[in-house]
């Protein structure tokens, strides 16, 4: 059980991955997806050997307006308002400014260079997020379970089907636009349900669940009626 809700509560996590990854060259996107869902298990595994310090970070630590605020609050407020951004600009990117960065620069070696830079700071923003998502993840285990072995086993092998789907996944979002302008609109509505958390206004994760496979549903239903309108085009040609 607490396998399946890990990778239930990874869904986002690979998402997002897979948004900033599609956006580096093909021959970075395997080694940094790698790298970002390496870095998402050690992330985990060391806040889970770390308890004492994660069930600490629950423990008001200041008061603002007669609400208390706590570490586990401020990382939260941090990753929301950091995928509220991040997102909004993707989806800027996406259905606006494709153009944005301009052409490439000729010389291969500047290149080279540059796209070095931007696996760099991809995988640095892939960890910023991580932690954010180990330490809910984290906290869930610890409400559920109290061996800490059983905790391991199940963020080892959530993060494995993690790591197998990553790529297909990241591989159909590249090729429909469309899907990759969802799961956006997506990692929008965690960053506000992140933000929420923080503020002590819960927001089941059912709903949100609920409401991306809806959305899920319907886009399947467009992208199969373009493919067969393509089709009966291609026929009648």
């Amino acid at each position: 059980m607490l396998t399946t809700l890990e990778i239930v509560l990874g869904i986002d996590n690979i998402i997002f991955i897979s948004i900033l990854v599609g956006r580096l060259p093909p021959e970075q996107r395997d080694f940094a997806r790698r790298l970002g869902l390496g870095f998402a298990m050690v992330s985990r595994l060391l806040l889970l050997f770390s308890l004492s310090w994660v069930m600490g970070l629950t423990a008001d630590l200041f008061t603002v307006a007669g609400m208390g605020i706590s570490g586990r609050d401020l990382v939260l407020l941090g990753g929301g308002l950091f995928l509220l951004y991040k997102a909004t600009h993707e989806i800027f990117v996406e259905v606006e400014a494709r153009e944005e960065d301009g052409p490439p620069p000729a010389d291969p070696a500047v290149m080279k260079a540059a796209g070095q830079r931007a696996m760099w700071a991809t995988i640095g923003q892939i960890g910023v997020i991580d932690i954010v998502f180990s330490l809910d993840s984290v906290i869930t285990a610890v409400g559920m379970v109290d061996q800490i072995g059983v905790m391991v086993a199940a963020v080892i092998a959530a993060v494995g089907v993690m790591l197998f789907a990553a790529k297909p996944i990241g591989d159909f979002v590249d090729a429909h636009p469309s899907v990759k302008v969802l799961a956006l609109a997506f990692l929008v509505m965690v960053g506000m349900a992140l933000t929420g958390e923080a503020l002590d206004v819960h927001i089941p994760k059912g709903y949100l669940y609920g409401a991306m496979a809806f959305s899920l549903m319907v886009e399947a239903l467009n992208i199969r009626s373009r493919a067969k309108r393509l089709k009966q085009r291609q026929a009648a040609a």
